[in-house]
């Protein structure tokens, strides 16, 4: 089977001045090509959902991640008793890590309260 060839046909009604110059349409390209480059569009800026005041003090930032961790210990603690067994270690597992983490801030939080006031901790 014999693919159709194409072959132009040369219109009648369409006169040489009516052809597109190959020259003006480069520069054309060209120009809004400079112009895009010079002016491209600027990057849309990272965006963070969550940031952390850098005003904030030390203080209230280990008092703020403390909360933060015994809210974490009570869910866990929560989830222990509704899930089986494998999974309920695991929970079990989170719920005494952030209890020791939460431990460990208060810990630092009474340093930090001892030294400003001046007291020694037992």
């Amino acid at each position: 089977m014999k693919k159709p060839r194409l072959t132009l046909i040369k219109n009648p009604n369409f006169s040489d001045s009516d052809a597109l110059d190959l020259n003006e349409l480069t520069q054309a390209v060209e120009h809004y090509r400079g112009v895009r480059q010079s002016n491209p569009r600027p990057p849309v800026p990272a965006r963070n959902i969550y940031v952390v005041n850098p005003d904030i003090d030390a203080r209230s930032l280990l008092a703020y991640a403390s909360e933060n961790l015994a809210l974490a210990t009570s869910i866990a603690a929560d989830l222990t008793t509704q899930l089986e067994d494998p999974h309920r270690s695991v929970a079990y597992a989170i719920h005494r890590l952030a209890g020791l983490a939460e431990l460990s801030l208060n810990q630092l939080l009474a340093k930090i309260e001892a030294s400003e006031s001046g007291i020694k901790p037992v």
